[in-house]
């Protein structure tokens, strides 16, 4: 049975989901993670509205989508409401983008990774378990989730590298998770325009080219008519995830297009369908109780 999904959305919040930026998402408490070139980034935080384990709550930081050039926290502001009234943790964070700060991909994954490391840092003060930290996107934000899992190139010089950055779990949302050629494949945009956006050579920053055994047990929810990131490069993406000895579950959606899962979308179907969908992995990894 698909547990409830909780919808309640406030008017801030529903001005947050639209242009509003900073958003304002009631009832979650924000910290800043970290200051870049003279910006504080920040994380909003919902506490479960269940009795935390003595050990700590598991929890789950969302990256948004926005192609690495704007986007706004609040597109998983309903993800965390849901989880955090199921006992997690939930946390949605902020990042620098091109839009509003300038920046290349590759300082965005800087600050995805400085988000985990800062959350983990901090466990103790959020009521967390450190060691079931699943981290999830949508899109760029998809990309960032991954890359912190597969990628160990990129930091902060700032950021203190003892504390891991790698997620214990991936919820990926329409991810762009291959960035470099596939030998048979179509590129996902054409490569020097790509490469300039990211700042670094694509296959140095491209998820798919860095799988190895022991990535963490992710689940990807995919439209299999998305032409942003092309359903195809999905399906490699799951091949050589599960190939390589990994747990890697795909859904995929016929005739949906790319963001197809966001809150507000086409009565809210995919939206409860793929957030049941996230509980239920979740409760598999022992995160949330059936």
């Amino acid at each position: 049975m698909r547990p409830a999904i909780l919808l309640a959305l406030s008017a801030a919040a529903l001005h947050a989901q639209g242009l509003s930026y900073p958003p304002r998402m009631e009832g979650a408490t924000d910290y800043v993670y970290k200051t870049a070139a003279g910006v504080p980034l920040k994380i909003y935080v919902f506490q479960p509205t269940t009795p935390k384990p003595p050990k700590g709550a598991p929890a789950i930081v969302f990256f948004f989508g926005g192609g690495w050039t704007n986007g706004n926290p609040a597109q998983f502001e309903q993800h965390c409401r849901h989880l955090a009234s199921r006992g997690m943790v939930a946390i949605t964070a902020d990042y620098r983008v091109a839009s509003r700060q300038g920046v290349k991909a590759v300082e965005c994954l800087r600050d995805a990774r400085s988000a985990i490391r800062w959350i983990r840092a901090n466990a103790k003060m959020l009521g967390i378990d450190p060691n079931r930290l699943a981290v999830g996107g949508g899109s760029a934000g998809g990309h960032l989730a991954a890359a912190a899992a597969l990628i160990s190139e990129y930091n902060d010089p700032s950021d203190n590298l003892k504390i891991s950055a790698r997620p214990d779990a991936l919820v990926l949302y329409n991810p762009a998770a291959v960035l470099a050629s596939i030998p048979g494949l179509p590129d996902w945009r054409e490569p020097a325009g790509m490469e300039q956006r990211m700042g670094v050579p694509l296959e140095s920053i491209s998820p798919y080219h860095h799988i190895a055994k022991g990535a963490p047990p992710t689940i990807i929810f995919h439209g299999k008519a998305d032409t942003t990131v092309p359903y195809v490069l999905i399906e490699a993406f799951t091949r050589r995830m599960t190939e390589s000895g990994n747990r890697c579950e795909l859904h995929g959606y016929d005739g949906e297009t790319h963001g197809f899962f966001n809150y507000g979308r086409g009565g809210n179907k995919a939206f409860q369908d793929t957030l049941a969908k996230t509980d239920a992995f979740l409760v598999t990894l022992g995160y949330l109780k059936p």
